[in-house]
């Protein structure tokens, strides 16, 4: 049977994993439509991480309340799930939101095939169905996201994840590689590693008597057939061991050095104060993997604002950025969330400063990304295709090895004839703070 869905997936790429395995283990044929109105089910995976979001998830569900008003035939199903859903209740959600047929809490998510299907039986969207394994890939043939485990054993005070998901549930690593091959077979070039904390994957099993580490796994998806890119992102600075550095080192392609590490701040009172684990100076981790690979591409998180942050504070955080030049940064101003820790201590910053700090971080980086990438003027490099540009025929945005998918910037290919998924060798000849240009002789 096929199923006309409308599905949307809000924040981090770890709830469009979520969807994308929702979808692909129902064991129909999903025909995407554009619009909420013409499908037959709606299906809206929500983030909760920080306030922003929450409003973004509340207004996308009341936007599909009112489009699925205006359909003709049967009113679709309109099903809800994800971190909104984890960090409010269902029961509450469903008092204020009535409308919404199904509500599915991150706590359920190995249940939420059956109820999806259950529901729409209900429905009479389907006769039957049953639940298989499969993944229904979003990304199109470039890449895929690959989320490795569930929830987060630290204790962040700022973060609201653990109460949401829960603590960490490292996914088997024969259901992590057999997913991987599966995809490949698809003709994805890409894979991308991510968890909450990528470092922290199986310290909750047990493979013959012993707890297995993040390498074990990686020994596991390194020489599958077709796999072209390895990234790794959202990697604790606690867990890059030397004795994972240099392991990375020696493992060559397909890996590409490319470190996501969250290091949210650079002044160690701060850092204690969030309740981070590694609190010593962060140069101390940027210096470790540059040790082991001094070609790496860093990328890192910061958090400007947080409470109690003064002038010197801020100070020493933009020091750092200036002086480690990361190769992609991403800032946000501190929110206080119910719930957590830090929402109840003493000094916090107003909500004007902490933007204006983060804007001041960003215009140092955009400084630093400029001169880099300025760096590669002239040279040849391979760029993963993932779309011809919407506008523009003949152009196409792609990726160098040290741009993620959808964080960072990009690159443009001028060329004739390319396909998403395609590498192609082709010249830098124009470079900008966040984004280059690149011509296929």
């Amino acid at each position: 049977m096929s199923l006309k869905v409308y599905s949307i997936s809000l924040g981090c790429p770890k709830n469009r994993v979520d969807s994308e395995r929702l979808l692909g283990s129902l064991g129909l044929s999903i025909r995407s439509v554009k619009r909420p109105g013409s499908a037959q089910l709606i299906f809206i995976n929500t983030c909760g991480f920080i306030e922003p979001a929450v409003r973004e998830s509340v207004r996308v569900i009341l936007d599909s309340i009112a489009e699925r008003s205006t359909a003709k035939a049967d009113k679709p199903l309109l099903v809800v799930g994800g971190c909104l859903v984890g960090r409010y209740g269902a029961a509450d959600l469903a008092a204020d939101l009535p409308e919404v047929d199904l509500w599915l809490p991150t706590a359920e998510l190995a249940d939420w095939p059956v109820k999806l299907l259950a529901a729409l039986q209900t429905a009479g969207k389907l006769t039957d169905g049953r639940v298989t394994a499969g993944r229904l890939l979003s990304t199109g043939p470039s890449y895929a996201w690959m989320k490795i485990s569930e929830g987060c054993g630290q204790s962040c005070s700022f973060c609201t994840i653990p109460q949401i998901r829960g603590k960490v549930r490292s996914l088997e690593a024969d259901f992590i590689a057999e997913e991987a091959s599966g995809l490949l077979k698809q003709g994805v070039s890409e894979l991308i590693l991510v968890a909450q904390d990528l470092t922290s994957w199986g310290q909750d099993l047990k493979i013959a008597g012993k707890k297995p580490e993040l390498r074990d796994l990686l020994e596991k998806l390194l020489p599958l057939p077709g796999l072209k890119w390895l990234r790794l992102m959202y990697l604790y600075p606690a867990g890059l061991t030397e004795d994972l550095l240099k392991f990375l080192r020696d493992a060559g392609p397909p890996f590409i050095p490319y470190f996501d590490i969250p290091l949210q701040h650079a002044d160690s009172g701060i850092l204690t104060a969030m309740g981070r684990p590694f609190s010593q100076s962060p140069f101390k981790v940027v210096e470790r993997v540059r040790k082991y690979l001094p070609e790496a591409a860093l990328r890192t998180s910061l958090i400007t604002g947080f409470p109690g942050e003064t002038e010197e504070n801020f100070a020493t955080l933009c020091r750092f950025v200036q002086e480690a030049r990361f190769q992609n940064l991403g800032v946000f101003a501190y929110e206080a969330e119910d719930g957590t820790p830090a929402a109840t201590m003493q000094n916090q910053i107003p909500v004007e400063l902490r933007t204006e700090r983060r804007d001041r971080i960003m215009e140092l980086q955009a400084e630093i990304s400029a001169e880099l990438l300025q760096g590669h003027l002239g040279q040849n490099m391979d760029i993963l295709v993932d779309e011809p540009h919407p506008e523009w025929p003949g152009l196409y945005v792609g990726r160098t090895w040290f741009q993620a998918p959808e964080v960072d910037g990009v690159t443009y290919v001028s060329g004739e004839n390319l396909r998403p998924g395609d590498f192609v060798r082709a010249e830098i000849s124009e470079t900008f703070e966040y984004d280059l240009n690149a011509l296929v002789p």
